[in-house]
């Protein structure tokens, strides 16, 4: 069963048999927000799912016209890969 990504309390949840991927972020500043940490656990990992739930966060942040603040190695790595977000760096 397909679940969606959750965006709640500064978190971007994915739930999937029933262990919770996240990404997670603070807003520092008024229109910066700082991705920081992103956890998928250990027997759900090589599936793509944080790089599902980094998409979600990254979009969220480009149609809110934040700054990027890419603090986790994972986002980092994301937006290396998909350079149409370097831009919001």
């Amino acid at each position: 069963m397909k679940t969606e990504v959750v965006h709640e309390n500064n978190r971007f949840i994915k739930t999937v048999d029933g262990l919770d991927c996240e990404l997670e972020y603070l807003i520092p500043e008024e229109g910066f927000i700082n991705f920081f940490h992103t956890y998928v656990p250990e027997q759900l990992r090589g599936q793509g799912l944080a790089m599902e739930i980094i998409k979600e966060g990254l979009d969220f942040a480009v149609n809110n016209k934040y700054t990027i603040i890419p603090s986790c190695s994972a986002v980092r790595l994301f937006i290396q890969r998909h350079p149409k977000y370097q831009e919001y760096l």
